[in-house]
């Protein structure tokens, strides 16, 4: 399916940092005139909060292969402005195991790319209550454990 702009909003989450986690995860894109939308929602065992923001992008973009949704620009949307920060190179990674995630983040845009299922990729910054759903997304997964 091709689609004028793909938006995903993702949101990580540990309960205890680090502790149980989860990712929140919510695509929609505009086709004609048609919309699409797609949540997700997981546990990913023991982890920080950090390495669950991480883990929501690169699940997405992973979701993205899977279901060949094709796009001229595809857009992040994360209430962590480090993450974001971090994943355009405005701030660097001192954490070894949060560098191979950002590794794995650009691997898999290259890989989209290469199969030429988006062109332009954005991450922007905002606010947490801009960012509901996904958010909601992470504590259902969340509530899932008790």
């Amino acid at each position: 399916m091709n689609y004028q702009e793909i938006i995903i909003n993702t949101d990580g989450g540990a309960r205890g940092n680090p502790g149980p986690a989860a990712v929140g995860i919510v695509i929609s894109g505009k086709k004609e005139d048609s919309d699409y939308l797609f949540e997700h929602s997981e546990t990913i065992g023991d982890q920080t909060n950090n390495t669950a923001e991480y883990k929501a992008v690169i699940i997405a973009l992973q979701l993205i292969g899977k279901k060949d949704l094709t796009t001229e620009t595809l857009t992040f949307i994360l209430d962590s402005e480090l993450i974001v920060r971090q994943i355009l190179g405005k701030y660097r990674v001192k954490e070894t195991h949060l560098q191979s995630l950002v590794k794995e983040v650009h691997l898999l845009i290259k890989e989209l790319k290469d199969k030429n299922l988006l062109k332009a990729i954005n991450f922007r910054h905002v606010r947490r209550h801009e960012n509901k759903r996904a958010d909601q997304l992470v504590n259902q997964a969340l509530d899932s454990l008790k």
